[in-house]
């Protein structure tokens, strides 16, 4: 029987996707990582995580990527369609991690909460 597995996507060396992956480790859950620095964003995958969690949750205004843009790049972020266009061409600008779980949910960020619930079978 194959179990459905969960896939983490991030970046190695963010913090957040460090505490996800280890989370899930300690509590014995096989899981996948894609690394948005290696394999690129899932381009397949955006829509449906923008679907789930919404464009405005996930991307991150928060962090360096975000600030370092110019005010015209940051201003023209309006909707799904320009926050798809910014999040393809600038991975980092990814709130992580993005997490789909075997059921199909999708959660963005690390709570160990949500994480404790989203694993129950």
């Amino acid at each position: 029987m194959n179990t459905p597995i969960i896939t983490v996507y991030g970046i190695a060396n963010c913090d957040s996707v460090k505490k996800a992956r280890s989370w899930l480790t300690e509590h014995g859950l096989a899981h996948a990582f894609h690394d948005f620095k290696k394999q690129g964003v899932p381009t397949a995958q955006l829509p449906g995580w923008l679907s789930a969690a919404g464009w405005e949750l996930l991307l991150n205004r928060k962090g360096t990527t975000w600030r370092k843009l110019d005010e015209a790049a940051r201003l023209a972020v309006v909707d799904a369609p320009s926050a798809t266009t910014l999040m393809l061409a600038q991975p980092s600008v990814i709130k992580r991690p993005v997490v789909v779980w075997p059921n199909g949910q999708v959660s963005v960020g690390f709570d160990a909460a949500v994480f404790a619930a989203r694993a129950v079978p």
